[in-house]
């Protein structure tokens, strides 16, 4: 037991003979194997000790046992006691969520009390492996959840999961060695317990080798998602394009994709789609333009050959009043700068995008900045016909996204500019222009600087 112990850690490399180490242990025989072979092999260890005050008596008898272990070896002893029902009712979790967020958080205090770099270790073993691989399977959880328990984990270390229950009691036994036995560990009202005491025992009687069968698969499900993540990386590699804070997909591209469900799902999952979002996303691909899927934070949405992730739209104002004499206006897409100047007929109009030269003359304040509304219309430069705004933005070709970040500037009810794109013609500059009022557009970082590409003003 010890040398397939120590091959273990070798093997996956989970810590250094010289490493501190921090055992949690209950008094079960599991933990109570654990810390003999730390001691065994002559490692640094301490013990952690989880009171959750569930089992009356009980409780205060496990811990009594772990403060006598730690004495036997000499080892400091950490206990902490939990009022575990006062946390379920307050954080309305289940009593087995409860235990588990309060024991991990306090692990984690001590360990960050450490001076050297400390290693947390539990004793699950192959057994809890192989319950939690058949947990995740009838939960849907896919090839990730199919590879059971991590070895190494962040900080947290499973030095045992190579041997089965049955050979810990065997050590235990060889050893003379003694323990002490949860009762809620045979109660079936736990998941984990109906797991272990009815389903795999019932599968046993068919199979008999299933637990060491399992074992084996989940070394080969643990190759296999190494080179499913790899291959899936390539895949969303080949298909996704930044643009600043989106996300675009082409879709012909994506519809071609081997495994193309699996693909997808890996690209909107991390922009908190769930599963049962799948088919509705899917259906985006044979949809017109405009429609979207939304998770909390993100929408997905066709617009012509792509679909794009982008983030939605925050909370800020949908409008701004711009006071005669105002120099700068900070807005959800960035800045805009103000200045008037006296206009010399020989000067060369700026043909920036971003910046709009106007005929003061024509222009009343207060402005109003503000996000452009259907049935805007607006007559653009060059053009002696009103248009509507929306139709502008469809023949420029804008995103829906990139729609959306569109802001107009208008005076007495009138669109004087579509910032970034075009101003309206009723505002140019004629030959009996005397003053201009010039804006300056300067986009935020978030903006993407290529969704505004019309020229002129």
């Amino acid at each position: 037991m010890l040398s397939q112990f120590l091959s273990f850690i070798k093997q996956h490399q989970l810590f250094g003979r010289s490493d501190a180490l921090l055992l949690a242990v209950s008094g079960g025989a599991d933990s109570v194997a654990l810390t003999e072979l730390c001691a065994m092999a002559g490692f640094h260890f301490e013990v952690a000790h989880c009171n959750f005050q569930l089992r009356g008596g009980e409780s205060v008898r496990d811990e009594d046992f772990v403060r006598n272990l730690a004495t036997h070896y000499g080892v400091p002893f950490h206990c902490v006691r939990f009022n575990t029902n006062d946390y379920t009712k307050t954080h309305r979790v289940s009593v087995q969520v409860a235990a588990r967020e309060l024991r991990y958080q306090w692990f984690e205090e001590l360990l960050n009390t450490k001076a050297s770099p400390v290693w947390l270790l539990t004793a699950h073993h192959a057994d809890d492996n192989v319950e939690t691989l058949l947990m995740n399977f009838f939960k849907g959880t896919g090839i990730l959840g199919l590879q059971g328990i991590h070895p190494k984990s962040g900080r947290i270390i499973r030095p045992l999961l190579f041997a089965t229950r049955e050979n810990i009691l065997d050590f235990i036994a060889a050893r003379g060695l003694t323990f002490v036995e949860d009762s809620s560990n045979l109660s079936e009202k736990y998941t984990r317990n109906y797991f272990r005491h009815t389903l795999i025992p019932s599968v046993q009687k068919v199979f008999p080798d299933v637990v060491h069968n399992l074992t084996e698969n989940i070394k080969r499900f643990s190759d296999i998602e190494i080179l499913y993540r790899q291959s899936v990386e390539q895949s969303m590699g080949n298909l996704m394009v930044r643009k600043e804070n989106e996300l675009h997909i082409p879709v012909l591209k994506l519809q071609k994709t081997p495994a193309m469900r699996t693909v997808l799902y890996e690209i909107v999952k991390g922009y908190g789609f769930l599963p049962s979002q799948l088919d509705d996303i899917i259906h985006l691909l044979d949809a017109e333009t405009g429609k979207y899927v939304s998770s909390s934070d993100y929408r997905i949405i066709r617009n012509r050959a792509w679909i794009i992730i982008a983030p939605l739209s925050g909370e800020e104002s949908d409008h701004l009043i711009i006071d005669e004499g105002a120099k700068v206006v900070h807005f959800a897409q960035g800045e805009l700068r103000i200045s008037k100047y006296a206009w010399d007929q020989d000067a060369v109009i700026d043909t920036d995008a971003n910046v709009a030269i106007l005929n003061i003359a024509e222009i009343h304040f207060p402005l109003m900045l503000r996000r452009w509304r259907k049935g805007d219309y607006f007559y653009p430069l060059g053009m002696r016909k009103k248009k509507k705004v929306s139709r502008f933005l469809i023949d420029e070709k804008l995103s829906p996204t990139e729609k959306e970040r569109v802001w107009v500037v208008e005076s007495g009810r009138r669109i004087l500019w579509l910032a970034g794109l075009r101003i309206d013609d009723r505002f140019k500059i004629t030959s009996s222009t005397k003053e201009v009022l010039e804006i300056r557009f300067n986009k935020s970082e978030t903006t993407d600087r290529a969704a505004y590409s019309s020229p002129g003003k």
